[in-house]
């Protein structure tokens, strides 16, 4: 894993796009489970963003990460709705984008991203969500995501254009940094705030 390794969280159970049905078979309106899924080019930082989630570590001597690693995280919003992300993190590298398919099949929200300093991997971006809408899940939760926000000096991709394409396609745009921690959180709660909730009848 790019950032740093990760042991496979040891809960079993199927991973589905949004799972809440507690033992008793009842849809459970406050504690969700949802698969997530991150996207995008090889570099833009996607193992950072996870590992600052959920361990809240930055590791600058990352390494590539090989076919996926998982993770998973809680968070609670501020309704006291309960969110366990299970987060499968992809590998960037072109021979791996095959791979892709198997992770984001299912996945209840997609997290797609790229490096403010790479139109190359904003291009890569956007492959990413035309994948996502011919055969991802139709009631995907899509969030744009511009990380390495604190290179803003170096910037090469426009704020405006990362609002601008989120927007055209129904996704919610944040610019993050995994160096420093910006937006990293909001980035979860907002998708938390964004999932389907199971009717109570």
């Amino acid at each position: 894993m790019g950032c740093s390794s990760s042991l496979p969280d040891r809960s079993s159970g199927r991973l589905t796009g949004l799972n809440n049905l507690e033992n008793s078979g009842v849809p459970d309106a406050k504690n969700l489970r949802v698969k997530l899924v991150l996207l995008g080019d090889s570099g833009v930082g996607k193992s950072c963003i996870v590992l600052r989630f959920v361990r809240g570590q930055f590791d600058p001597t990352s390494k590539v990460t090989v076919g996926a690693s998982f993770l998973s995280q809680t968070i609670a919003l501020q309704d006291s709705t309960t969110v366990k992300f299970e987060i499968w993190d992809t590998a960037g590298q072109e021979r791996y984008a095959a791979l892709a398919p198997l992770y984001y099949r299912g996945a209840g929200v997609a997290v797609i991203v790229y490096d403010i300093t790479s139109p190359d991997s904003f291009t890569k971006a956007q492959y990413w969500v035309k994948e996502l809408q011919k055969h991802g899940s139709p009631d995907i939760v899509m969030a744009l995501v511009g990380n390495k926000a604190d290179l803003h000096e170096k910037r090469e991709v426009p704020v405006q254009d990362g609002i601008d394409y989120a927007e055209k396609n129904g996704m919610f745009f944040i610019e993050t940094s995994a160096k420093t921690a910006d937006n990293i959180n909001q980035l979860f709660e907002e998708i938390g705030k964004r999932l389907p909730r199971p009717s109570s009848s």
